[in-house]
């Protein structure tokens, strides 16, 4: 495919895909469960199309932050936003670069994000930047298949799902670079995916803390 048309293709077509595929049953199960606990001054990493606001305790959260690079999907949030009783401000930056003060935020919630975030390492250590020593960051990710045989067709698949999953890495490892970047992981739980998305590998949930100072 040529250079203009992937760029088409990455503004026009795959915005709508992603979301389309992350509103599926398997992922909302996990949103239903794990959204609920943020609090207080929360930031999203990877905001995307809003698909965590319908689970957010209104009567926890004082103030949501949405960072995601993608203007698209930051509109498609933004409509969802509106009829939300409390403050929903979306900010359009990179995960690696993230607009906010030090010590900030009491939650980070991120979902299906570092699997696209090119420097996800970078992203990690602004995020321990924003969240106050007692933060915690609320995570729901999929990555590396635990089975030999999958992590081989995940390798294989990994280039062209990029391309077409506005690039998406099926075989990072979400808890490892969650703890190589100092955080203490206090919950995780895994499974797998179970058809059609056997690809996308384990399915990873947690809570994590900043290091102790």
């Amino acid at each position: 495919m040529c250079q203009s048309c992937l760029s088409w293709y990455a503004r026009c077509i795959a915005p709508y895909l992603v979301h389309a595929g992350c509103s599926a049953g398997a992922f909302a199960r996990m949103r239903r469960r794990m959204i609920p606990r943020a609090e207080g001054i929360v930031v999203e990493v990877g905001f995307g199309s809003g698909l965590n606001l319908p689970y957010y305790d209104a009567a926890r959260v004082e103030r949501l932050v949405g960072v995601d690079p993608d203007g698209t999907m930051l509109g498609l949030a933004e409509s969802k936003s509106r009829s939300l009783s409390f403050e929903v401000e979306c900010l359009r930056a990179n995960g690696e670069s993230l607009p906010l003060s030090d010590d900030l935020a009491d939650t980070v919630v991120v979902t299906y994000a570092f699997c696209t975030i090119p420097d996800p390492q970078a992203a990690l250590n602004e995020i321990r930047r924003i969240l106050k020593p007692t933060g915690r960051l609320i995570f729901l990710e999929h990555g590396q298949a635990e089975g030999p045989r999958c992590r081989r067709w995940q390798a294989r698949l990994n280039g062209l799902w990029g391309r077409l999953a506005g690039g998406c890495h099926l075989n990072r490892d979400p808890l490892r670079l969650i703890r190589a970047a100092g955080f203490r992981v206090l919950e995780e739980e895994r499974g797998r995916f179970q058809l059609p998305f056997w690809q996308l590998g384990s399915h990873y949930a947690g809570v994590a803390a900043p290091p102790r100072s």
